[in-house]
């Protein structure tokens, strides 16, 4: 019975169902199979609206698209390159740099690839560097930024996370700590590999120039000051995590609508029905997958999942290289919202029985699923960026690999080194 209902579900699934009436519909099923009042399922979907930090989820956004409209990018990118264009490879780290700030906030891989993809790579071509590189680049920046405060996948983790009975102490200020140095990691080893590249080819460096570092910080001075309003608030306890939020997106709004007037406010309606309508789409998939969690957990499918793995694998470190292969393939085919919601229910209580730390198991989640954005069938941006630059996505794919081969190594070293995450967390 509960096979023919497995094959339904992933027939329903290659059918094109959204995500959240298979996630709702594998949830009743499973409710009615077992002879548990369905009455249950909207009793747990509701338990999901309760939790506090849920309201961090479309402040952030709000201000994301509020950023992504108006003129921050152009700022963001001028500061950068008057402080770092002066280096070797200095337009390549400028690159990284403003692509992971401008996803931190917007919470978009895509958004800063067509934001941030008009200034860039024209700029990269201009300046000598190769072609298939410059490609690469802007459409591997995109992601870079997901390990950064306030990233939205950070926020999703922790919020499936303290719903489990695993899910004691992983906050959403812990993860936003323990995702800062994997991302300086990561763009570290970007910078030395393109470093690398640029050594055989003669590039244009930006003389450095006092004049036009003071310029460029004048210009973005109400918008360098917003990670201190995330950051310096959460940790300083002036504000709640919803809180910094709400800060967040009224200051964006203040900035961006009255100060820069880059956003008339004849446009903000639609800005926020869009914001709404995604962080919609996203909180009933939540919703949903809740509902089906508490049925595993209900049936202890977790349990039974560790305990079937437990007998075949032995080791730690080769439970992680087995999730680091899994991560990799469910970013091949889900986004990392859709696959958060699913799989972390059921991967949390398999890893803290293999010893790995929450805070930690949730890094490697992000850290693995980002190099999804880049693989193929899915592989949003290479589809976003093959729009936006007018490439085929084969041409895109050529130009990334070796970007993504950086990345793996990066989530590799995330993976086996826990302290990286877990240094700068509270003892």
């Amino acid at each position: 019975m509960m096979i023919a209902i497995v094959l339904g579900l992933i027939l329903l699934a290659f059918l094109g169902v959204p995500l959240f009436v298979l996630l709702a519909t594998a949830a009743l099923t499973g409710f009615f199979y077992n002879q548990v009042p369905l009455a249950v399922i909207g009793t747990e979907i509701s338990r999901i609206t309760q939790t506090p930090v849920l309201l961090a989820l479309p402040m952030f956004t709000l201000a994301g698209y509020l950023l992504s409209e108006g003129q921050s990018s152009e700022r963001l990118v001028r500061v950068t390159r008057a402080l770092l264009g002066w280096m070797p490879a200095g337009l390549a780290v400028v690159a990284f740099a403003a692509c992971a700030a401008f996803t931190a906030f917007t919470g978009a891989s895509g958004v800063t690839i067509v934001a941030l993809g008009a200034l860039l790579y024209p700029a990269l071509k201009q300046s000598g560097y190769p072609q298939w590189f410059s490609l690469g680049l802007v459409t591997t920046s995109g992601c870079l930024g997901l390990l950064l405060p306030p990233s939205l996948p950070l926020i999703l983790y922790s919020i499936v996370v303290q719903q489990m009975p695993q899910g004691t102490g992983v906050s959403i200020e812990h993860m936003f700590l323990a995702g800062l140095m994997p991302s300086v990691l990561i763009l570290l080893l970007l910078s030395v590999f393109a470093w690398m590249v640029v050594k055989r080819h003669t590039c244009t460096l930006q003389p450095f120039s006092w004049q036009e570092l003071g310029s460029a910080l004048w210009q973005a001075r109400w918008e360098l000051p917003l990670p201190l309003v995330v950051l310096g608030g959460i940790y300083s306890g002036v504000f709640a995590v919803s809180e910094a939020a709400a800060a967040t997106a009224l200051y964006a709004l203040v900035v961006e609508v009255l100060i820069y007037r880059d956003i008339p406010l004849k446009r903000l309606p639609r800005l926020a029905r869009e914001a709404g309508t995604m962080i919609g789409g996203l909180l009933i998939v939540l919703a949903c997958a809740m509902a089906l969690t508490n049925w595993m957990i209900d049936q202890d499918i977790p349990g039974q999942l560790f305990s079937l793995v437990r007998a075949h694998v032995h080791s730690r470190l080769m439970f992680l290289l087995l999730l680091n292969m899994l991560l990799l393939l469910l970013g091949a085919f889900l986004d990392i919202f859709s696959a958060l919601v699913i799989m972390v229910p059921l991967l949390l209580p398999m890893a803290t029985g293999y010893g790995v730390n929450p805070v930690h198991l949730g890094i490697i989640f992000v850290a693995n699923m980002q190099i999804g954005y880049l693989m193929p069938p899915i592989g949003m941006d290479l589809y976003i960026a093959s729009y936006r630059f007018k490439r085929p996505v084969i041409e895109l794919v050529q130009a990334t690999w070796p970007f993504m081969l950086v990345l793996l190594l990066a989530a590799l070293i995330v993976t086996y080194v826990p302290l990286l995450s877990l240094g700068f967390l509270p003892s």
